[in-house]
């Protein structure tokens, strides 16, 4: 990158060979880290049964979301510890710091007993460990996205850097392509029991090729005429909000840009992943070989809209993304639930469902702070976690009904959750709610990829450009800092407390798709911004930015 602003230092050049292997190097060691973050969130059914169990399945589902969270609210203080270093060590040795951290953080996971060996003990271990992650993480992505934007010519630098934004996507292809190996390989039921451990574990042969291949780079050139030139930032954190008009640029990147991509990349795979698995019962299996199949497609898109950034500017693909995202994203899942389990939702229709009852609301949290469920509450929970959407009024006593018909209620159904689950599916069957696990016909397997490929398209948009704007919106010696902390308090808290804000939204409505709003209204908020604050036309150098 031609940073005009150095003082004139002399910068070498890198050769075609060195900025392959500068794009090789960060590109899989990308690919690597994400995959070590994804494979938590891609095995979260048996991560939940061995690490947090619960009295009911939306609970646990919720404890493993929040565990998931939990990495990434631990980003932007990795960003602001690694950016500091990273603006004043050098971009190459803090990155190899953070995929070491990572890699041993993955496979410890793998090595923690179950809960029913240690209790409450694996629980927390599991939290240190995705602390750790989320700290890795939050110096990876701006030390990487940097390092090939430093390298790259500007004419080339969205082409460059969105490999970068497709390694993250190839993270979580990877992470899926290891658990279905796993599963040709290994029985179920000791898949299950252990098999599950493996793709933690791999994490260290993973890291050995990450450290080889990164070791043969040279620092960025960018960086080290500064250091020549003494022109490092004595505090980068702090010159990141002293800086002239860095803070309104720090709002754009967090609003306008992270929480647009962010959000519609979570709800892509993981919304999609937790959707189809959950409540529309679609096999493990299928799912995982569609979610396979569309992010691998997927990825190319990527790097089409990086290199298409170069000519038509950062702005216009993200702008375009954003918007048909408003527009795509409830029609999308309506149409992948009415392929994945059309028995549900034909019958939802057909015959709707009714709780009535005093206290008529749902906390799904309640067993963790002591609080008791009503009775109706309960109801509620049941038919949350069956992906039976309904509607409540307000009654003196509790009842239930279907297609206006009332349904009988056990006594023992308030006193065992198992018992409610199965007399409930049991009753509501007969009346057309199919709650079995769905063999997917090669129609509905083709349809529910290529909407999930639309969603990785409108990904594609709003991410593919990403590594270069940030790199071109801010200057070069407090580049790692004010690109990364943006990056990732929004990646950490607008996405990765998305499958958990949705998921409890979700619990609380009963309506398996309220929790899109959430997307919807990140989405929309960002379109506001960016409009207002994404620099327009070609891209150029900061130093050339009015």
């Amino acid at each position: 990158m031609a940073e005009t602003a150095i003082s004139g230092a002399a910068m070498r050049e890198p050769t075609p060979k060195e900025i392959r292997l500068v794009i090789a190097a960060s590109s899989a060691g990308t690919v690597f880290e994400w995959y070590d973050f994804f494979i938590y969130g891609t095995l979260a059914a048996l991560i939940g049964a061995a690490f947090f169990p619960a009295g009911n399945e939306t609970l646990q589902l919720l404890l493993v979301w929040a565990g998931f969270a939990v990495g990434f609210g631990f980003r932007p203080l990795g960003a602001i510890l690694f950016g500091f270093l990273g603006d004043r060590l050098g971009r190459k040795y803090t990155f190899l710091v953070t995929v070491t951290l990572m890699g041993i953080a993955t496979a410890g996971v793998g090595m923690i007993p179950s809960a029913a060996s240690i209790g409450l003990a694996a629980p927390i271990i599991v939290i240190g460990l995705r602390i750790l992650q989320g700290l890795a993480l939050g110096g990876e992505y701006g030390g990487a996205a940097i390092y090939v934007a430093e390298h790259a010519p500007p004419e080339k630098r969205g082409f460059y850097t969105s490999f970068i934004q497709a390694s993250v996507v190839g993270g979580f292809v990877l992470s899926i392509a290891v658990v279905l190996a796993c599963r040709f390989l290994i029985p179920a039921d000791d898949f299950a029991a252990w098999g599950w451990r493996i793709p933690f574990l791999l994490s260290i042969i993973l890291l050995g090729i990450s450290l080889w291949m990164r070791l043969k780079l040279s620092e960025s050139p960018v960086f080290q005429a500064m250091k020549e030139a003494g022109e490092t930032a004595a505090n980068p954190f702090a010159e990141s909000f002293s800086y002239p008009g860095n803070k309104r640029r720090i709002f754009v990147a967090l609003f306008g840009i992270t929480g647009v991509l962010t959000t519609i990349w979570y709800t892509a795979f993981f919304s999609g992943l937790s959707f189809l698995r959950g409540p529309m019962r679609v096999d493990e299996l299928t799912v995982e070989l569609i979610l396979f199949a569309a992010g691998f497609v997927s990825m190319s898109f990527y790097v089409i809209v990086g290199k298409w950034s170069d000519r038509v500017g950062r702005k216009k693909p993200i702008i375009i993304g954003a918007i048909a995202a408003l527009a795509l994203l409830f029609p999308v899942f309506w149409a992948m639930g009415s392929l994945a389990n059309p028995g549900l939702a034909r019958a939802a229709a057909e015959n709707p469902v009714v709780v009535a009852g005093p206290e008529c609301t749902t906390d799904p949290f309640a067993e963790l702070y002591g609080s008791a469920q009503s009775d109706c509450g309960k109801l509620l929970e049941t038919l949350t976690a069956s992906g039976v959407r309904y509607d409540v009024q307000a009654a003196d006593a509790v009842s239930l009904t279907v297609g206006g018909e009332s349904i009988a209620i056990a006594p023992e159904w308030m006193e065992d959750g198992i018992a409610r689950r199965e007399g409930i599916q049991a009753a509501l069957g007969s009346y057309g709610f199919d709650f079995t696990p769905q063999q997917l016909s090669a129609g509905a397997i083709v349809g529910i990829f290529a909407l999930l490929l639309v969603m990785g398209v409108l990904s594609a948009l709003t991410y593919g450009s990403v590594a270069a704007l940030l790199a071109e919106m801010f200057p070069a010696k407090i580049r790692y800092s004010s690109m990364s902390i943006p990056y990732h308090v929004g990646a950490g808290y607008l996405g990765g407390f998305l499958p958990l804000i949705a998921g409890y939204i979700v619990a609380r409505t009963g309506d398996l798709y309220a929790g899109l709003w959430y997307t919807w209204a990140v989405v929309a908020f960002g379109v506001v911004v960016a409009w207002w604050g994404i620099p327009g036309g070609l891209p150029t150098d900061f130093e050339e930015q009015p």
